[in-house]
């Protein structure tokens, strides 16, 4: 498979832990906020209309980067993307940006950093995405325009991110969600043929959709889809509250399985349930581990072996 960049250009780590079949397992999907948002969330809920339809609930499981560390320790994971939240307001993408590359700087090799930015915020936007990987950030996401207040299908506004991010080789997470099914929060309309359209008008970019993208995958089946997806990923995040396991093997077939990435949705999720069930799918052994940590190794550019 050619990969999204060249290995000389892609920046090496090694990760630490254990590892499935010698390569490591990265949950790249999970979320944590700052302390303050943390312990002040009814604050923050009056300040963000998006954060509010999430969080707002005090049963909504909110974690720290030491909540995060913790879960990956007791559930055997070597590392975790953590994803920036679909702020409103610029300053709060740049504060809880630093809040994440710091926690990066903190636990080397356990916590892989993603950004976000505000696209409305014009050329502020980009210079805020080269600032974050400039400091360790290795994409962009998890993307939610609706909470953000823009259209995904206004090509004006987002196309100088989406230049901004290939410029930089990283990837950008958006949000997708299906098009049937339950309704719950945060589900919003970012459904396959939303999607596709985003796809299809940036075919260069790297993009990877959560959630195994809405069901998009399945489309890929037709061949003219395939074509237009040649450079997506999806992952996991939120599996068993979505679809039974079978999915994997469905997702593998009709879209490859090296382009499938492991993704609790942490803390949502735990991630041990949803290790033990893709290692219980009747994959490959090799399928598997590009699965649970290879693939997405080698997407954001990070060592994918195990120790020895």
């Amino acid at each position: 498979m050619d990969w999204p960049y060249p290995p000389s250009e892609r920046r090496q780590s090694r990760l630490p832990g254990g590892c499935y079949n010698g390569v490591v397992i990265i949950d790249a999907h999970t979320h944590m906020f700052p302390p303050e948002i943390v312990e002040r969330r009814e604050a923050y809920a009056e300040r963000d209309a998006g954060f509010a339809a999430l969080y707002a609930d005090p049963k909504a499981r909110l974690a720290t980067a030491e909540d995060l560390v913790a879960s990956l320790v007791s559930s055997g994971v070597d590392a975790a993307v953590a994803l920036n939240f679909g702020w409103r307001d610029a300053g709060l993408c740049t504060s809880t940006n630093d809040y994440i590359l710091d926690a990066a700087r903190r636990y080397p090799g356990r916590i892989i950093p993603f950004c976000m930015v505000q696209p409305a915020d014009g050329p502020s936007a980009a210079r805020e995405l080269d600032r974050c990987v400039a400091g360790g950030a290795r994409g962009i996401g998890e993307m939610r325009p609706e909470e953000q207040g823009y259209d995904l299908d206004d090509r004006a506004l987002v196309a100088p991110l989406v230049e901004a991010a290939g410029s930089l080789r990283v990837p950008l997470l958006l949000h997708a969600s299906e098009p049937v099914g339950h309704l719950y929060p945060g589900k919003g309309t970012l459904t396959p043929e939303r999607l596709l359209r985003f796809v299809e008008a940036f075919p260069q970019a790297t993009i990877v959709l959560a959630h195994w993208g809405g069901g998009l995958p399945f489309y890929a089946l037709m061949p003219e889809v395939a074509r237009s997806l040649a450079n997506v990923y999806v992952d996991t995040a939120a599996s068993s509250l979505l679809y039974r396991w079978e999915v994997v093997e469905v997702v593998a077939q009709a879209f490859g399985s090296e382009r499938i990435l492991f993704g609790s949705d942490f803390p949502l999720l735990g991630q041990g349930p949803s290790v033990r069930a893709l290692q219980a799918r009747p994959l490959s052994a090799e399928a598997i581990g590009g699965i649970l940590g290879a693939n997405a190794a080698r997407l954001l550019g990070v060592s994918g072996r195990g120790p020895d």
